[in-house]
């Protein structure tokens, strides 16, 4: 996907920390009792998960609206039970969320890559997918593009999820509330792989992800105003803040879907007796 749009006279009115990646700058390590660990100078962090407890990081910056890369290496070999996170996240009960999770599965059998968004509290709105190559075997980058008209979901530059903000058919979407970014390695083998079935072998720990390559272009929140001009960076024409997928990268969306997808929630008539959300029936 082209990246022409990053505009200079924009690129000095958000948050950018693509030139040089920091951990100990842009990230806090906030659970995990050691397990999350910042090495390299910055560079590279790894998050760990045993018996006794997994590990998570947050952002230290809050974001309405953002484009968020993170490249991502999973837990190799035998991942059954495990959940590997990277996701957008607003506090309280009533919630918005942005979700990559990574279901791990025995040895020799693919990841499955969870997708979701929640508005205030409720989301229902998952898709899932197998990916086209071993994300355990090298770092990925794995993107959430966040803008007031969309959610693009991007694996290796190649989108796979589109979300468009159908307020007009009375689907909520997720635009005034400020989220961080998270990510954490936990286990979840009482659903993650085939549905509980599958248990964690402990005998495998410590389970170890990898991140590095942390990359932030945003509109910052702080003290209740937004970095973008306007609030919301309308009218900079060519920006992430107005990115939509062109021709191309919707034909590799589509392949990607037809291949790859295993579950979307706007064809499950089973649970949707009463009709499929409005959203599905308007894209």
């Amino acid at each position: 996907m082209a990246h022409s749009y990053f505009l200079p006279l924009f690129l000095s009115l958000i948050v950018i920390s693509s030139v040089s990646a920091n951990f100990h700058r842009d990230v806090e390590i906030t659970w995990g009792d050691g397990r999350g660990q910042i090495t390299n100078n910055g560079e590279l962090l790894t998050l760990s998960l045993d018996k006794s407890s997994g590990s998570g990081f947050q952002s230290k910056n809050e974001y309405l609206f953002g484009k968020i890369d993170m490249q991502m290496k999973l837990v190799p070999g035998n991942s059954a039970g495990t959940v590997t996170t990277l996701y957008l996240k607003s506090p309280g009960t009533t919630w918005d969320e942005i979700d990559f999770e990574f279901l791990g599965n025995l040895s020799g059998d693919p990841y499955t890559l969870h997708t979701n968004v929640y508005t205030q509290g409720k989301g229902d709105k998952e898709q899932q997918f197998k990916l086209w190559f071993d994300p355990t075997a090298d770092f990925h980058t794995y993107t959430i593009l966040w803008n007031p008209q969309r959610i693009i979901f991007t694996v290796d530059g190649t989108p796979i999820r589109e979300f468009k903000n159908m307020e007009s058919v009375g689907t909520l979407f997720p635009n005034n509330q400020p989220m961080r970014m998270y990510s954490s390695l936990w286990n979840a083998d009482d659903w993650a792989t085939r549905g509980g079935l599958v248990k964690t072998d402990w005998s495998k720990a410590p389970f170890t992800a990898s991140y590095r390559g942390f990359n932030q272009e945003a509109c910052v929140w702080s003290n209740g105003k937004s970095s973008c001009p306007n609030g919301s960076g309308q009218g900079t024409t060519g920006s992430w803040l107005s990115q939509e997928l062109d021709s191309t990268a919707q034909e590799r969306m589509r392949w990607v879907q037809k291949n790859y997808m295993i579950y979307n929630y706007c064809t499950d008539t089973k649970r949707f007796p009463q009709g499929l959300p409005k959203e599905c029936l308007a894209a």
